[in-house]
C-alpha cells in the first residue's frame, strides 16, 4: 500500500514526559484493513509506541508485521522474547502466545498456562497489565473484530485515566469488538480507523499534567473546580467535593483533552452552556473496574470461614442481611449471593436460611445494567465453568443471572454520603469505593458502617482499602485478610456522624445575604405562619441536610435526643419506627416540589402500636426559609382487620381507604 504524505503536527516533546504514552491495539476478524489504515496515518516520530494484540490461530503463520511495515516507517517487529518497549516501535504479538507488560516490558505468556478457565481473551489481558504498568499514560484502541474481548481492558485503561478509543462500527467489516466496547460506555473516541491517530495526538497535546497535589492550583483554577463541582451537584445531586481532589483532576482533565480545552476555568464555563457535557463529566467520575469474584482469595475465605461463622450465629435458621455499597453493574452483588448459595452446601444443619441483599450505586446507568443481569461471554474468564452453569443461563453469547440469584438480589440509586444507610446488617460489602473518597469522609464512614453492622458483623473492603485509625472498631483473623468482624464497642452518639450532615460545606455555596436572612430574628414569626396555612400537627423544619431548626407542637412522642453530644439533626433524633420511612421520603422531598406522604408504625413498651403518617413538604415561600422541608407527624387510627366478607360483597368506604393506604405504604418500601 502506497504511503501517503504526512501533515506536520505538534506534540509536546517526548523528553517533557517522563513516559512516552503506550498504544494497546486490539483486533480480530477484518481487522488488517483497519490496521493499515490506522498505522498509514501516523507520524513516524510521533513519540507514542504501539502494540498490536491480534486473535490469531495457533498454526497461523506470523507474517503481519511485514504486511505493516509497508503502511509506516516505524520499525514493526514481532516480539520473540522479553522486549522492552521503545518509542516510535510497532509491537506485534505471535500467534499462539499471550503477552503483557511490565516496566515498560514486553512478556510473552503460554496461553495454556495462563488461562484459568480455557477462554482466550488475549486483548483484555494485555490492556489490563497496560492500564496498571502506563496508568494515565495508557492508550487503547478496539478495530474490527468478531465478540467482545478488549471492553474490559478498556476499562481497566479507563479507571487509570487513560484515553480509549474504538473504531466506527459502520466502517467495521465486523463490528461487534467495537460495537460491545461502545455499548458498555466505554469508549472516549468513536471513529474510522484511518482518523483515530489524529484524535490521539490530539488529545495529547492537550493532555499535559496540570495538577499533581492539590497545593498546585492557582486560585483561579481551584475557583473553577469549585464551579465544576456546584455544577455536578445542582444537576445530579451528587457532591463531588467529597472525593479525592487528585482522582477527580485527572477526570475532568481527560474530558478537557477530549474537548481541546486548554484550563479548568473555560471547561467550567463549557459545562455551564452544555448540560450533555455534564452527564458525560458525572459517567466519567463513577467509571469503575470490576468483575465477578474479584480477589478469589478473599471470596473464598468468606465462603470457607467467614460465612460459616455468621450462620452459625443462626442456629435455628433466619433471614440474613447484606448490603453492596457501591455495587456498580453488580457483579460483586451477585457474587454475594451465589458465594451464599455455595456457603450453604456445606452446611450439615436442616435449618432454612436465605440472604437479602440490598445494593446500591450512584450511577442510574450502572444499577439499570445490574438489574438485568446480563453480562458478556467475556465473563468466563472469571467464572468457572461449574457456576456458569449453576447460575447463569447463556443467552445470545452473553449470560444471563438465573432467577433465584437475581431475586436475593435488590438494587436502588442511592449516595452512601447523603442518603440513609442500611441497617441491622450481617454483611457489609464496600470494595473499592474508599480509594476514591477522601480521608475525611472515609473517617466519618467507618463509624456508620459500624452502626449498621449487627454485633459480629462483617464488613469486605478492596484489597487496596483497610479500616485506617478506626482499628478499635473492626478486627481481621488474618493480617492480609481483607474481611474484618464488627467489634463489640459501644460508640457514643456524638462520634456517629449521619449522612445528611457529612456534607458541611453546601450552605457556604449560598449568599451571604441568604444566610444572614435564614437566621434573622422573625424566623419564629415565619415559621409559625407557615405552619399554620398547612397542618396543625405536631410539626418540625430542617435544612436540606436535616438539621432542625425551629419546632412546632409536641413531637416527643417521633423524636427523642440521642445520647452524648447534643446533636438537633432530625435523622438522628427520629425513633426507630419512622427512621427508614423518614431518610426516604426526607430526599424524595428534596427533588420535588409536591409534597410526600409515607406511613411508619411506632411500638410503645406495651406492645402497643401506633401508626403513624409523616407529611414532608419542600418550602419554596417565604424566600427567608426556602429550600428547609417541613416535616409534619399525625398519629392515624386504623379500623380492625375486617372480617371476611360473603361472596358477592362489596369493600366499604373506610375499608377501601385502609386498602389504598396499605398499597400505597408497600409502593414507598419498594
Amino acid at each position: 500500500m502506497k504511503r501517503q504524505s504526512q501533515q506536520q503536527v505538534t506534540l509536546p516533546p517526548p523528553t517533557s514526559r517522563p513516559m512516552f504514552p503506550i498504544v494497546g491495539i486490539g483486533t480480530s476478524a477484518g481487522g488488517l484493513e483497519a490496521l493499515e489504515l490506522f498505522l498509514l496515518h501516523v507520524p513516524a516520530e510521533c513519540g507514542m509506541a504501539f502494540v498490536v494484540i491480534q486473535h490469531l490461530s495457533p498454526t497461523h503463520t506470523g507474517n503481519l508485521p511485514e504486511i505493516l511495515q509497508r503502511s509506516t516507517t516505524m520499525k514493526v517487529s514481532q516480539v520473540d522474547s522479553t522486549t522492552k518497549v521503545q518509542p516510535n516501535h510497532v509491537y506485534v504479538i505471535p500467534p499462539n502466545k499471550d503477552m503483557s507488560i511490565s516496566k515498560r516490558t514486553l512478556r510473552l505468556h503460554d496461553p495454556a498456562t495462563d488461562l484459568i478457565h480455557g477462554l482466550r481473551l488475549p486483548i483484555d489481558s494485555f490492556l489490563h497489565s497496560l492500564a496498571e504498568d502506563a496508568a494515565e499514560q495508557s492508550i487503547g484502541v478496539i478495530l474490527s473484530g468478531m465478540g467482545s474481548d478488549g471492553s474490559k481492558g478498556l476499562s481497566a485503561i479507563k479507571e487509570q485515566g487513560g484515553l480509549t478509543l474504538a473504531q466506527e462500527p459502520s466502517s467495521a467489516k465486523f463490528d461487534s469488538m467495537p460495537k460491545s466496547a461502545i455499548d458498555a460506555g466505554l469508549v472516549d473516541i468513536v471513529a474510522p480507523a484511518e482518523e483515530l491517530p489524529a484524535r490521539i495526538i490530539d488529545f495529547l497535546a492537550c493532555a499535559t499534567p496540570r495538577w499533581k497535589n492539590e497545593q498546585c492550583l492557582r486560585e483561579k483554577e481551584q475557583s473553577g473546580f469549585e464551579k465544576i463541582t456546584n455544577l455536578l451537584k445542582a444537576k445530579t445531586r451528587h457532591d463531588f467535593s467529597l472525593y479525592k481532589p487528585n482522582s477527580l483532576y485527572r477526570r475532568i482533565e481527560r474530558r478537557m483533552s477530549i474537548h481541546k480545552i486548554d484550563s479548568i476555568s473555560n471547561y467550567a464555563r463549557f459545562l455551564q452552556k452544555n448540560s450533555h457535557e455534564v452527564d458525560l463529566l458525572f459517567k466519567e467520575l463513577l467509571i469503575g473496574v470490576t468483575n465477578f469474584f474479584r480477589d478469589p482469595v478473599m471470596w473464598e475465605e468468606l465462603k470457607s470461614e467467614a460465612l460459616p461463622k455468621i450462620l452459625a450465629a443462626y442456629p435455628e435458621g433466619g433471614a440474613l442481611r447484606a448490603w453492596s455499597c457501591g455495587c456498580s453493574t453488580g457483579e460483586e452483588a451477585y457474587t454475594l449471593a451465589m458465594t451464599f448459595r455455595e456457603a450453604l452446601d456445606q452446611v450439615q444443619q436442616p435449618a432454612t436460611y436465605s440472604l437479602q441483599v440490598f445494593a446500591t450505586d450512584l450511577g442510574a446507568d450502572a444499577i439499570k445494567k445490574a438489574r438485568r443481569g446480563l453480562y458478556a461471554a467475556a465473563i468466563e474468564a472469571d467464572v468457572s465453568p461449574e457456576r456458569l452453569q449453576r447460575f447463569f443461563t447463556k443467552e445470545d453469547n452473553k449470560y444471563l443471572i438465573r432467577k433465584e440469584i437475581r431475586e436475593m438480589v435488590t438494587f436502588a440509586q442511592q449516595n452512601v454520603a447523603m442518603d440513609p444507610p442500611f441497617t441491622k446488617l450481617d454483611i457489609l460489602i464496600c470494595r473499592n469505593l474508599l480509594i476514591y473518597l477522601s480521608s475525611e469522609l472515609q473517617k466519618k464512614l467507618m463509624p456508620l458502617f459500624h452502626y449498621s453492622l449487627k454485633p459480629g458483623g462483617l464488613l469486605f473492603l478492596g484489597s487496596a482499602e483497610t479500616v485506617g485509625s478506626q482499628m478499635e472498631l473492626f478486627s481481621a483473623e488474618h493480617n492480609w485478610s481483607k474481611l474484618y468482624w464488627r467489634n463489640n464497642l459501644k460508640l457514643r452518639a456524638d462520634s456517629i456522624t449521619f449522612p445528611s450532615s457529612f456534607i458541611s460545606n453546601s450552605r457556604a455555596s449560598l449568599p451571604q445575604e441568604s444566610l444572614m436572612l435564614k437566621t434573622a430574628d422573625n424566623i419564629q414569626q415565619l415559621a409559625d405562619n407557615l405552619i399554620l396555612q398547612h397542618c396543625s400537627a405536631p410539626t418540625v423544619l430542617a435544612t436540606d441536610q436535616g438539621d432542625i431548626v425551629y419546632i412546632s407542637g409536641k413531637t416527643g412522642k417521633y423524636l427523642e435526643p440521642a445520647s452524648g453530644k447534643a446533636n438537633m439533626n432530625i435523622f438522628a433524633m427520629v425513633r426507630e419506627g419512622l427512621r427508614y420511612e423518614l431518610g426516604s421520603a426526607f430526599s424524595k422531598a428534596l427533588r420535588q416540589s409536591e409534597p410526600v406522604t409515607v406511613r411508619g408504625s411506632l411500638v410503645d413498651a406495651h406492645n402497643y402500636t401506633q401508626t403513624v403518617d409523616m407529611m414532608f413538604m419542600k418550602i419554596e415561600e417565604p424566600e427567608a426559609l426556602r429550600g428547609m422541608v417541613m416535616i409534619a407527624f399525625k398519629n392515624v387510627s386504623l379500623l380492625p382487620k375486617a372480617r371476611r366478607r360473603k361472596t358477592g360483597t362489596l369493600p366499604d368506604g373506610k375499608q377501601i381507604e385502609e386498602y389504598e393506604q396499605q398499597l400505597l405504604k408497600s409502593n414507598e418500601e419498594l
